[in-house]
């Protein structure tokens, strides 16, 4: 649920005159101009309490928009957080899904038993309603039984917390947990191996809370280098919350034979039509009561969008003339192949304005989460606080033998 802010609208608009916004610091990166542009403009949107310390990092707020997709292949845990594939686990409202992190974890968790001499056999957790205390398990033709309430103390010790959880996969002797649980079955030697089923297919809402969570604690703590960080950051990744190929496993048309409808649909249509079409006034911070199914909305009325994209996409790809689909164009000096403008002006319009509808959200929604953490951590003062040298953008040094779970857009 949220909450309204009380901003005169009038105050609002001076600001915005105040304060332009230029367009060829974002032109340079392909494929980058949304989240910049995103990030920016959600600054317009915050009270003055919040309003000046944002303004005068605006160009730190700008350029680490982009961030997180430069860490994607600098750690094998950056690439889930920027999506869900929610039709992988089935259908709308996907209440297979547990709400919670840890909880979706431990139901998704893969088990096998390795024998001494390295054969591996798959197990079966089984999660019954009519016994809640125990948790079934299958081994070969077997079925056994072991505490839930041993098997919770286990999972939350030993594989979901802070630093056990970036270690995975987990292995343990049958022998050190044969007692633990309480286990109606002897399992024969060897060791458990636990897997996380869960994660490949996307955290996304769950990253969102996360960071909601760290941008409190950095207000807290009134550490500007850490909310300017966590602020960017986030802003990306809500950004990526409102793209509806951002929720399925078909997330760049690969099953359909639309390769490349993830580009087209967030970065070719904001890069025609944002500056001279799209009107960006999209009001005031909102204060969000419950942020964790404010996150679960947002990606569930994204991935309600889905169809449509692609079904729009391919109609559209029938009627218009193929050499009239693609033309060269030049970016940074080079030529490139991408979306004729008036092709991209029919697939928005065919659309009924969605990209701008989800883009204007994404800024309403990233002011709205900012201004949350500000007011969950007291509403601090901030008229003092400023970060010199924030504009500097990040390098980050990448290890090419790194790679994500799946490739992503951004």
């Amino acid at each position: 649920m949220l909450k309204k802010l009380a901003i005169p609208s009038l105050l609002l608009a001076i600001v915005s005159l105040g304060f332009t916004i230029n367009h060829s610091d974002l032109a340079d990166d392909w494929g980058f101009f949304g989240h910049k542009r995103i990030n920016r403009l959600s600054i317009f949107t915050l009270p003055p309490s919040l309003f000046g310390f944002y303004k005068k990092n605006v160009e730190y707020i700008t350029e680490h928009a982009v961030d997180p997709d430069k860490r994607r292949y600098a750690t094998v845990h950056e690439g889930v957080r920027h999506y869900i594939d929610l039709d992988h686990w089935g259908e709308y409202p996907y209440d297979n899904v547990p709400r919670t992190f840890s909880d979706a974890v431990r139901k998704y968790l893969k088990l096998s038993h390795i024998s001494p001499a390295g054969d591996t056999t798959q197990m079966d957790l089984i999660y019954s309603q009519d016994k809640p205390d125990l948790l079934e398990v299958k081994y070969r033709r077997k079925t056994f039984n072991i505490s839930q309430f041993q098997f919770d103390k286990f999972y939350k010790t030993k594989i979901f917390n802070n630093q056990a959880y970036y270690e995975g996969p987990w292995t343990f002797p049958v022998s050190e947990l044969q007692n633990n649980w309480k286990m109606d079955f002897q399992v024969p030697e060897g060791s458990l191996h636990f897997e996380d089923g869960f994660s490949e297919y996307g955290i996304l809402p769950y990253n969102m809370l996360d960071y909601q969570n760290k941008l409190t604690a950095a207000f807290v703590a009134m550490n500007p280098e850490s909310i300017l960080r966590i602020s960017a950051d986030f802003g990306h990744y809500i950004g990526d919350a409102h793209v509806p190929l951002h929720t399925t496993s078909n997330y760049n048309g690969q099953l359909t034979n639309q390769l490349g409808i993830h580009a087209f649909w967030e970065s070719r249509i904001p890069e025609l039509l944002a500056d001279k079409q799209w009107d960006f006034f999209v009001g005031q911070a909102d204060y969000i009561e419950e942020p964790a199914s404010y996150f679960w909305d947002i990606v569930l009325a994204s991935n309600r969008l889905v169809d449509s994209v692609l079904s729009v996409e391919k109609r559209l790809s029938n009627e218009f003339p193929e050499d009239s689909q693609f033309c060269q164009d030049l970016r940074n000096g080079n030529p490139v192949r991408t979306q004729c403008a008036d092709y991209t002006a029919a697939f928005d319009e065919a659309m009924g304005g969605m990209v701008e509808d989800r883009m204007c959200a994404s800024i309403l929604s990233i002011g709205s989460c900012w201004y949350t953490a500000w007011v969950d951590a007291g509403r601090p003062d901030l008229s003092e606080l400023y970060l010199e040298g924030a504009t500097q953008v990040e390098e980050l040094e990448i290890e090419p033998s790194v790679t994500p779970f799946r490739a992503h857009e951004n």
